[in-house]
């Protein structure tokens, strides 16, 4: 019987590790899809890289003039973080190991996997040298499909911190440093165990990190305003 137990146990771990794998390859490549550059390459001749910050995402793309691209890319860009995570949440819901299903505690946990994994393909994309954005609107749209009150939160956060500084750059790190708190405090106790909060802090850190050259900018008062 023990034997048994051990043999199960053996084959759902062995399962689990190749959701994981799987998961994170496929939400890697989702997430590392350049939109904003496909699409001013494409729609405009240029390569967005040359204007601006430099980076990929809806921010640097309306600074081409284009406000209608830099519209397209933060729905694709958050497009393809909540797609990572929807593909997460079906492939481990279709597991079921000997007639059961993967509990949900472990599909929250694959989804988060995936939500990382997207942001981090975002922001280093295989297809341009690993240089890509700062993965906010990714962020966003996977955090919509993993913890959608949470990311409502957030969002009203950003609203608020926008409206009276007018820095996009200071809304976005500010609501990407509380998301895991909001996570914390909205979501029940299969949404919020520890491997999961620390992957979406880890998202969240790596949001804030790419956003070095902003603070700099905030703090010798030269950050541009959004008006």
């Amino acid at each position: 019987m023990l034997l048994f137990i051990a043999f199960d146990k053996t084959v759902f771990n062995r399962l689990l590790t190749r959701l994981a794998l799987i998961i994170a390859a496929v939400s890697y490549l989702l997430g590392s899809i350049p939109f904003g550059y496909l699409l001013v390459r494409m729609f405009r001749g240029e390569d967005v890289r040359e204007t601006g910050s430099g980076n990929i995402g809806a921010t640097n793309v309306a600074r081409t003039g284009s406000k209608g691209l830099a519209i397209a890319t933060l729905l694709l860009d958050g497009l393809k973080g909540y797609a990572a995570v929807a593909f997460a949440f079906w492939l481990a819901s279709a597991q079921r190991p000997n007639g059961e299903a993967i509990d949900n505690g472990t599909v929250f946990l694959l989804a988060a996997l995936a939500a990382f994994f997207a942001i981090v393909g975002h922001m280093f994309t295989v297809w341009l040298r690993f240089k890509g954005g700062k993965g906010v609107a990714t962020a966003a749209g996977a955090f919509v499909a993993l913890a959608p009150r949470a990311m409502l939160a957030g969002l009203v956060l950003f609203l608020i911190v926008f409206a009276v500084t007018r820095y996009v750059s200071l809304g976005s790190m500010l609501a990407a440093a509380s998301f895991p708190l909001f996570v914390w405090w909205l979501n029940g106790a299969e949404r919020n165990t520890t491997p999961i909060l620390l992957l979406i802090s880890a998202s969240s850190l790596l949001i804030i990190v790419r956003h070095k050259d902003n603070i700099r900018r905030l703090l010798a008062g030269t950050e541009h305003r959004l008006r």
